[in-house]
């Protein structure tokens, strides 16, 4: 492998909660069994559910695809009513997200009650949310007056759903991009950024007392696009190879997610918080891309995602955490129109807007184990769809997209550099 598979480039997405989505395609979606290969999933898959597109087909359509793929877990960028009404008794679990402009306001505990009638409470139990995430990717802003309100914004929250009594059903997190790191490499060495610290300890401590996960946006694909000639493309993608051996653990690493993943976990661990539950909220790959973005393609889209889905349903967790189910929503589940930024950003999606594969990857639809997801009844919901109130879910300034995140996306990490200069020592000796 090149030096360069040891080598972790910073790749996540900034997300807030979305524009109004404007759907067209209002159709019935089949779902050609002839694209699809028949992966049993024995566990539980989490897909991101993005609509900063006008084209995109009604949320009663989006049920089957969702089914198709045996998810069971779907992810927002805000609480959007129509979607949150469609799914009402399917089963599947939700988690709702409040935007980084939502921060401010939610430090009122009043804001933060009434956002959760409106929002989450109305919904219950129809509709099986389990999760609101709070701001994304906050801490890799370097916005100290946005940084300083997450935390207040998070206990806000909480106390909020504790006064309604529905902490024991909804959580409260928010998501990190793998910027938050310092050092990420050996996996084993992992270390959050020592600027962060201070303010990321009292984070950690907040989802210990309320036993929510800690959130992270990994994205192997960035490591290719900056690197491509020295990055092994079987690495990122899940493929055979020789991989590598982290020189402290011993431990073995035959992909680049796990690598991080498992820094990640060594990051935790340094600061005390070993038995912290870890989620990947976003991961993927884009089947499209413009002629300088290296590896976008329908092929490797598919490699990644049908192997990291294949990874998930064989219930083996990372080298350092074997026994831990791998919790990852993948990125995305439609292919976005309208999202800015270069051609890979509007072709993350399993599906297109009509519903078809953007690939013939394909989910045989079995559920996770012992987990069933019924067909959806008629809803009786309160319609709290006004889609441009401020304490509505949907109708706020859109997620922003991935290729905008800081420009930590291709810098290297922490101590890598020194990694690197070690190795090419050691290749004149």
């Amino acid at each position: 492998m090149g030096i360069a598979d040891h080598v972790k480039l910073v790749g996540a997405e900034i997300c807030g909660t979305h524009k109004a989505n404007q759907t067209i395609f209002t159709g019935p979606i089949r779902i050609d069994q002839r694209l699809l290969f028949h992966v049993k999933i024995v566990t539980s898959i989490g897909i991101n559910y993005g609509q900063i597109a006008n084209n995109l087909p009604t949320p009663e359509n989006v049920i089957p695809l969702v089914k198709s793929i045996g998810a069971t877990r779907v992810k927002l960028y805000d609480a959007d009513p129509k979607v949150l009404k469609a799914f009402a008794n399917t089963g599947v679990e939700f988690t709702v997200s409040l935007g980084n402009e939502y921060l401010a306001k939610m430090r009122d505990p009043d804001c933060a009650k009434a956002w959760i009638k409106s929002n989450v409470q109305a919904y219950l139990p129809a509709t099986k949310i389990t999760c609101i995430t709070v701001g994304n990717e906050v801490l890799t802003f370097n916005d100290t007056s946005l940084s300083g309100c997450l935390l207040p914004a998070m206990e806000s929250v909480h106390t909020a759903l504790v006064n309604l009594g529905l902490d024991k059903q909804v959580s409260v997190t928010t998501a990190h991009s793998l910027g938050v790191l310092g050092n990420s490499y050996p996996p084993s060495a992992g270390a959050f950024r020592k600027d962060l610290v201070d303010c990321m300890t009292p984070i950690l401590d907040f989802h210990v007392k309320t036993a929510s996960p800690f959130l992270i946006n990994a994205y192997p694909y960035f490591a290719y696009k900056g690197s491509p000639k020295q990055v092994s493309l079987d690495f990122v993608l899940f493929q055979p190879n020789q991989g590598i051996v982290d020189p402290a653990s011993n431990l073995h690493y035959d992909n680049m997610l796990f690598a991080q993943i498992d820094a990640v976990y060594a990051a935790l661990a340094s600061l005390g918080y070993k038995k912290l539950l870890l989620h990947i909220s976003e991961t993927g790959w884009p089947s499209k891309g413009d002629e300088d973005e290296a590896g976008a393609t329908p092929e490797n889209a598919k490699k990644y995602n049908g192997n990291l889905i294949k990874l998930i349903s064989s219930k083996k967790g990372t080298p350092m955490r074997p026994n831990c189910d791998l919790n990852i929503y993948v990125f995305a589940l439609f292919n976005e129109n309208l999202k800015p930024g270069p051609t890979s950003e509007r072709n993350y999606g399993l599906f297109k807007p009509d519903g078809s594969p953007s690939y013939s990857l394909g989910i045989s639809a079995v559920t996770a184990a012992n987990t069933t997801v019924a067909s959806p009844t008629p809803p009786t919901l309160p319609d709290t769809s006004s889609g441009n109130d401020p304490d509505s879910g949907s109708g706020s300034t859109g997620y922003l997209s991935i290729s905008s995140a800081t420009k930590g996306r291709y810098e290297f990490v922490g101590s890598v550099m020194l990694v690197l200069v070690f190795f090419l020592i050691s290749l004149l000796l």
